[in-house]
């Protein structure tokens, strides 16, 4: 497979995002159990869309004097578009996180440690997944179009279920885990395992937030199988995919603090992303038939994130006035 990656691209690529993980877990929120403000998330998140796009704009004038203006345009929207793409779909994982926190009610001064966790495992399956794909379809290019097809009907549930909350109480993982180990019912702290002594003996015991953590990976793994697909749409250079996926990845934990109190406010997001989905399964349904520009791709892609955001805030604008759905519902009550 094809990529403008060279090995010191590559350990260039890896020393920004050991040293972004390194400010990630030292200075966003530090080792102290506190509280991360709605300011602070939101200066970080400012930070790391700030830092993709400096990336991006370095790849743009290396790639302008080695290999040419078309070549640096052409690469550099590619990254650019498989990122806004990523960075979508990761606002439907950072909702499930919300969903996992809320069920077992874990304070918010308690939740960094698990996504710090949360984030590493998201990188690591992604770079597995994308690699294991960039030589799938390397030797067998038909798979491009299980990937669209796959896309179009994860889209279409996404919308279908968009308004149904899963039943985590009989979720299959924390059964499993629930007859393997030995669960609290209540939190120690940040920490995931304690040991408690009986019968003389001491016996280790899993925390309320070390089920979380477990259901965490596992939402990873899920939305790493939904989206991976969706980049190779764009592009299938592994330098392009992994980049754009990893710098998605590495604001999520700023990301899920600046929405954790607003998560509400964007009840039509999960329709716009099922959108996407389904835009991008076309597209890589077509790719023999019509190649769908980047240009387009980015272009419809922004424009359905921002629409579902603009009509989510204008629903909520509309349900908080006097004589809308909130005044209905206490009128009602």
């Amino acid at each position: 497979m094809e990529t403008i990656g060279t090995w010191w691209m590559w350990a260039g690529f890896a020393a920004v995002v050991f040293v972004m993980l390194a400010i990630d877990l030292l200075l966003v929120g530090g080792g102290k159990q506190h509280r991360v403000s709605f300011r602070e998330a939101a200066t970080w998140s400012c930070i790391w869309v700030a830092v993709s796009l400096l990336f991006a704009g370095a790849l743009w004038w290396y790639l302008d004097g080695s290999a040419g203006r078309e070549v640096a345009n052409e690469k550099t929207l590619e990254y650019v578009t498989g990122y806004l793409i990523e960075k979508s779909l990761a606002v439907d994982n950072v909702f499930v996180w919300l969903l996992l926190f809320s069920f077992f009610s874990i304070p918010l001064e308690l939740q960094k440690r698990v996504l710090l966790f949360g984030v590493l495992g998201a990188i690591v399956m992604r770079t597995i997944m994308i690699f294991a794909g960039v030589w799938l379809i390397a030797k067998f290019h038909w798979i491009l179009y299980l990937f669209g097809a796959f896309l179009v009907i994860t889209g279409i549930k996404m919308w279908w279920f968009a308004d149904e909350q899963p039943d985590l109480a009989q979720n299959p993982v924390i059964a499993w885990i629930r007859r393997h180990m030995k669960v609290t019912h209540e939190l120690d702290g940040e920490r995931f395992f304690v040991m408690r002594q009986e019968a003389g003996q001491w016996v280790r015991y899993a925390t309320p937030l070390f089920l979380v953590l477990a259901l965490v990976e596992f939402s990873d793994l899920i939305f790493a199988v939904d989206s991976i697909p969706a980049i190779f749409a764009i592009t299938t250079d592994p330098f392009i995919v992994l980049t754009s996926n990893v710098f998605a990845i590495l604001g999520l934990r700023a990301m899920y603090f600046l929405l954790a109190d607003m998560a509400d406010r964007f009840s039509l997001l999960k329709y716009g992303l099922a959108l996407v989905l389904m835009f991008i399964g076309v597209k890589m349904l077509l790719i023999d038939v019509f190649k769908i520009p980047v240009l387009i791709s980015l272009l419809v892609v922004a424009a359905i994130i921002s629409t579902s955001i603009v009509l989510s805030l204008r629903k909520e604008a509309h349900a908080g006035k006097p004589g809308g759905d909130a005044a209905r519902s206490g009128e009602a009550g």
